[in-house]
């Protein structure tokens, strides 16, 4: 069966390859840039990219707890750029739940269990000359303010209607106040089907390696969720609609606009 195993591997690694040949990054023009940026902040009201999945131990592979959020967005195209622009403004959070009864994690060996939650991020969308989609995010407060990129690793492979887009993150940096590092692996893969009749024409497949959080025990593990674009807040899956109602109000909606962004930066 090992055996077997291998050999169905390779033969879909040489079969694929010419496909996966075509995601390195890079590969956009202005029609790739917009499809992209559409389906991820949407084109005027808030968009909802909800996410459940696993987080495993690594390397055993055990389940060690179900994820759950989301990342409501909304953006704008910047008139008057010497390269085509956009911005998007979104916030996320996601919870952690019990596998076995899926009750949202409170306690775990005797530890508070925190939430994933980032009020705001801010990020900038540029394309290149060569077509390359360069990314800049920032994130945090001053006089903590963070900022990435730019960035230049996302590519765009073409499959028939659909478009697939894959964006590697490598993280890796000081935490402040600490000797710590952050040091995580994680890749996004938007499939994007414009004007498709089908139920979910925007979907998102999201991988992470790293460490745990410390009230976990901070060994390595993996994350691996799937997440849908949902249009409107009250599509979101009522168990979770009912925890951001109730204990994260401020996440019903996106931020508004660049103003309230540099507000909660602590620019203003």
């Amino acid at each position: 069966m090992k055996g077997f195993a291998l050999a169905a591997i390779a033969a879909f690694t040489l079969s694929a390859a010419p496909a996966l040949a075509q995601a390195t990054p890079g590969g956009f023009d202005e029609e790739s840039f917009r499809v992209f940026t559409d389906a991820r902040f949407g084109t005027g009201e808030p968009v909802y990219w909800y996410s459940a999945g696993t987080v495993r131990a690594y390397p055993s592979g055990e389940i060690l707890f179900i994820m759950e959020g989301y990342d409501t967005a909304r953006g704008e195209h910047v008139e008057g750029m010497e390269r085509p622009t956009a911005r998007q403004f979104n916030r996320k959070t996601y919870v952690y739940r019990d596998a076995e009864t899926g009750e949202i994690l409170r306690e775990y060996n005797g530890n508070p269990v925190g939430t994933i939650a980032y009020d705001y991020q801010f990020i900038t969308y540029e394309l290149s000359d060569d077509g390359f989609l360069e990314t800049v995010v920032e994130q945090g407060r001053a006089p903590r303010l963070q900022r990435f990129g730019p960035d230049r690793d996302m590519g765009v492979t073409r499959l028939g209607d659909t478009y697939v887009f894959t964006a590697p993150v490598f993280l890796d940096f000081p935490i402040p106040g600490t000797e710590a590092r952050y040091e995580a692996w994680e890749n996004y893969d938007f499939f994007v089907t414009p004007d498709a009749d089908i139920s979910h024409p925007l979907t998102l497949s999201w991988a992470r390696y790293g460490a745990l959080p410390a009230w976990a025990g901070g060994g390595p593990a993996i994350i691996h969720m799937v997440s849908w674009r949902l249009d409107r807040f009250e599509d979101v899956p009522e168990r979770f609609r009912a925890y951001i109602e109730a204990e994260a109000p401020l996440w019903m909606q996106p931020p508004a606009d660049l103003d309230e962004i540099r507000q909660l930066q602590g620019a203003q």
